[in-house]
């Protein structure tokens, strides 16, 4: 089980992660099993620009974590997102990120499960914990729902 969040501020925010919901249901020996509501969050960081709308997947896969990530990538960029162009933390059509993948912990090849900002981020949280509250954060050793919580902040 691997878990996938999801966002958005340009263009047809909604449409566009349909779209990539879509997109991640189809691909190889994969099927999307959960998803949250979209919720509409400020953008982190220090560059000026719109809302985003944030949400999470649920998806039973046999692809391994790097080859769920090249699939990731691929899908943002069929959405027009071009990570190396991209401003950092900037606007962007889709951003898709590894959130979880089962109990596993991977830090090689420019892949880090869980995500290294998991903990901190209630638009990662708070869309991820409508479907998932019980799932094990790993590297920090409580649940997705217990993150949540100790952020104090919803």
């Amino acid at each position: 089980m691997a878990y996938v969040g999801l966002g958005s501020n340009l263009g047809d925010r909604e449409a566009v992660l349909e779209s990539a919901v879509r997109a991640l249901g189809g691909l190889t020996g994969s099927r999307v099993l959960a998803r949250s509501g979209w919720h509409q969050t400020a953008p982190v960081g220090p560059v000026d620009q719109p809302d985003f709308l944030n949400g999470a997947v649920a998806i039973e896969t046999t692809l391994a974590p790097h080859d769920l990530m090249a699939e990731l990538l691929r899908i943002e960029a069929t959405h027009g997102r071009d990570r190396a162009t991209g401003e950092r933390w900037g606007p962007r059509t889709l951003d898709l990120d590894l959130l979880l993948f089962g109990t596993l912990c991977v830090q090689a090849d420019g892949l880090t499960v869980p995500h290294p900002r998991i903990g901190e981020r209630e638009f990662v949280l708070a869309p991820l914990a409508e479907i998932a509250s019980h799932a094990t954060i790993p590297s920090l050793g409580v649940t997705v729902g217990e993150a949540l919580d100790g952020l104090g902040i919803h």
